[in-house]
């Protein structure tokens, strides 16, 4: 691999304006498919195979004239103080309201609230359900704007009027002054670690063309595939973070190949060659792990992981490629002021790397391993204490801000109805099998009235064959409550009897009984999914570094680190620590997809750092370091780069903490913590304590493993061939006193 890379390297950069040239119509393309693409908008979460989906399906083919997933709105009217929504003024203004969407486009139904009950005890809160021949997505802008000119005319005539539902769901556009800042961050870091504008520079650029290419493919596709605004945000956030990352391995490697008197070419390509082969590595575990989000069963989970797969493929690309290229075309601007003009090494004065922070901080390790590896673990598990408490949902517009109209509308429900009428669930009861269908649904009805937790059931609604009878009960609880998930499970055990007696079918469903439905199949679905994981980062990490203890330690770092990032999930979004600073207004169960979520990406990028910081070690080793030399070795020259990497990702991250959606600000929380655990923790300081108490046997390997296993040269052995000495045999520091090692 490394001498493939090697030639790849040195080919982009020979034939830098054909390189720079290609990508650059890419970029083109991919804008111009992109602006004239339709928009886009979020669709229903659905989880084939569930209980609730094979309601909603049931819904669909006995009810064709209605769409059980189609968009709803509710209109909430609350007269003002020492008033009733029942009083004659009022009533007229709730029925001009409503009288101006009925026979509307798109327009399905509207309920009437003075003749189906839908006004509060107390009388100063009512509501009206109106219902769409469309799904959300599909609703168009004549059609929203009719519902918000109804709620304009109530108002003007002196009624406080909120709108809830899913018609007014709208997603949220990338970019913004939290992002921004994110960015302006990783600038100032990729400066201070480089040393020149010009390279720091290089890596951002090359960042936001591939960026900006993933982005522009993602929003063309966004209709014929269906992808929603997470899904871009998502390719987004993880293209930016690894963009910059892989250019700034690649851009260092470079650097230190012309600090050692390389030539330009030759430089790059051994910076392909062996930083590049980290990359490809690092970047295919990401890549892997995405990928694999889909055999969770999820579409939306399958979407996301597959654009954020793709837009690191396109990193990785772009690392290999365009950077070499613009090596060729910046020249020894690339290189740090120091270089240019007095060929200083990269490390500053010479023998200053050997006194470095990163050197220093290995040698420490390597005197007290017991100390670091028992302070880091431990403190990881204290952090990760609060994951035992986790519990999973989906949020609703109980989790939006205060100022949105849906947060308002849900609130003025819960004061008029009680806390569960925001999340009723529907009970469908297919009675073919049944001989006296309108027994079964009878039947149905007192089973559900009768179980605990449930305030009221509706009259049953039968679809025009008969066969099919709908009905609606409404819990005690709210829709996020643990309590309204045990009153789903209650209703479907009761109504296991009435299936026995009758023959009928009871299915209960509706978006609360979805959540639950499919946050129950993600935490089946993690402990699987998370073996899967471990199992390949093992075997990947055994044939990249030829060790078997290696990948055995990486992948109990991951699990610290993950483990660790959970904890600060659960911390702030369900127990509510520091949620003010992040603008989190109402704490709750932490989104469903993100444990499983995160564990895909924080492993590819776990295995980014343990790639890039011990094959420098391993690099050292092979080459005949002893094992603690190897250690101060490798963080002396990737330390400091490492370190910027993960300061670079975890501002990236937290960037998209400070966007209002709960999906965004959920992701960006638990991979920054995840990136910061892992990197300065994991590896900075677990993974040297361990290697310095194995010694020798950190690299062991097997004899029958050597010979089954691949030797991909991820530390360049091939490139030193024919390559003096001086330019290929990395530095070695003064025997350390540390007994073994």
């Amino acid at each position: 691999m490394a001498t493939s890379l090697y030639r790849i390297g040195r080919w982009a950069f020979r034939r830098r304006r054909l390189v720079i040239g290609l990508w650059l119509g890419v970029l083109v393309l991919a804008g111009v498919a992109a602006a004239t693409a339709p928009a886009g908008q979020d669709e229903d979460l659905s989880m084939p195979g569930t209980e609730s989906q094979k309601a909603f399906d049931l819904l669909d083919e006995r009810f064709p004239q209605s769409n059980a997933q189609g968009a709803d709105a509710r209109l909430v009217f609350q007269a003002p103080d020492g008033r009733r929504v029942t009083a004659a003024a009022s009533k007229a203004a709730v029925e001009d309201a409503l009288g101006s969407l009925k026979g509307g486009d798109q327009v399905a139904s509207v309920t009437d609230p003075y003749t189906t009950g839908a006004v509060g005890k107390d009388g100063t809160i009512a509501y009206s359900t109106i219902t769409y021949t469309a799904d959300a997505v599909d609703l168009t802008g004549p059609t929203k704007r009719a519902l918000e000119d109804a709620a304009g005319r109530a108002r003007d005539a002196g009624l406080t009027v909120e709108i809830g539902g899913s018609a007014l769901d709208a997603e949220e556009a990338p970019g913004g002054t939290t992002e921004i800042v994110g960015v302006v961050v990783a600038a100032v870091v990729l400066v201070l670690a480089l040393g020149s504008l010009v390279a720091a520079g290089l890596s951002l650029l090359t960042a936001f063309w591939g960026v900006a290419i993933a982005f522009g493919l993602v929003t063309a596709l966004a209709v014929p595939l269906g992808l929603t605004s997470t899904v871009a945000i998502l390719a987004l956030m993880l293209g930016l973070a690894v963009g910059i990352d892989y250019a700034l391995f690649i851009t260092s490697r470079f650097r230190d190949e012309r600090a050692r008197g390389g030539e330009p070419e030759e430089a790059a390509g051994r910076a392909v060659g062996t930083a590049g082969s980290a990359v490809v590595f690092a970047g295919a575990t990401v890549f892997i792990a995405l990928a694999g989000l889909g055999v969770v069963g999820i579409p939306e989970l399958t979407k996301m992981g597959l654009a954020g797969a793709g837009a690191v493929a396109l990193a990785v690309l772009v690392a290999l490629t365009l950077v070499p290229a613009l090596f060729g075309s910046f020249g020894r601007r690339v290189l740090s002021r120091a270089v240019r003009k007095g060929g200083v090494p990269e490390g500053g004065r010479p023998g200053a790397a050997a006194s470095g922070l990163g050197t220093r901080w290995a040698r420490f390790v390597l005197r007290r391993p017991v100390t670091v590896l028992l302070v880091a673990g431990l403190g990881l598990g204290a952090v990760a204490v609060p994951a035992l408490s986790l519990e999973l949902g989906l949020p609703g517009d109980e989790s939006k801000s205060v100022e949105t109209t849906q947060r308002r509308a849900y609130d003025l429900l819960s004061e008029g109805f009680g806390p569960g009428f925001n999340g009723p669930l529907t009970v469908v009861v297919d009675m073919r099998g049944s001989a006296d269908p309108r027994a079964a649904a009878d039947q149905v009805v007192e089973t559900v009235r009768g179980v605990e937790g449930v305030a009221s059931v509706g009259d049953p609604v039968l679809s025009r064959g008969k066969d099919t009878a709908v009905l609606t009960a409404v819990p005690r609880t709210a829709p996020a409550d643990e309590k309204t998930k045990d009153v789903v499970h209650a209703i479907r055990d009761a109504v296991a009897g009435v299936e026995a007696r009758t023959g009928a079918d009871v299915l209960v469903t509706g978006t609360t009984a979805l959540n639950i439905d499919i946050s129950e199949a993600m935490s089946d679905a993690l402990v699987p999914y998370l073996s899967v994981v471990i199992g390949l980062a093992v075997l990947l990490l055994m044939v990249v570094f030829r060790s078997v203890l290696v990948p055995v330690k990486a992948a109990l770092g991951f699990l610290l680190s993950v483990g660790a990032a959970f904890g600060v999930l659960v911390a702030v979004f369900q127990w509510g620590w520091a949620a003010d600073l992040i603008g989190i207004e109402q704490t709750g169960p932490v989104m469903s997809l993100m444990p499983i979520l995160i564990i895909g990406i924080v492993f590819g990028l776990a295995m980014d750092y343990e790639v890039f910081l011990l094959s420098r070690m391993r690099e050292a080793y092979v080459h005949g370091a002893s094992p603690g030399e190897a250690i101060v070795g490798g963080f002396r020259h990737s330390g400091r780069v490492v370190a910027a990497a993960a300061i670079i990702m975890i501002s990236v991250f937290t960037g998209f903490v400070g966007m209002s959606n709960p999906t965004i600000q959920t992701m960006g929380l638990g991979l920054a913590s995840a990136v910061a655990f892992d990197a300065f923790v994991v590896r900075m300081a677990i993974a040297p304590a361990v290697l310095a108490l194995l010694g020798h046997r950190a690299w062991w390997l097997p004899r029958s493993l050597k010979r089954v296993l691949p030797n991909v040269d991820i530390e360049g052995r091939a490139l030193s061939a024919d390559a003096p000495a001086s330019a290929t045999v990395p530095d070695v520091v003064a025997p350390l006193p540390v007994d073994g090692r």
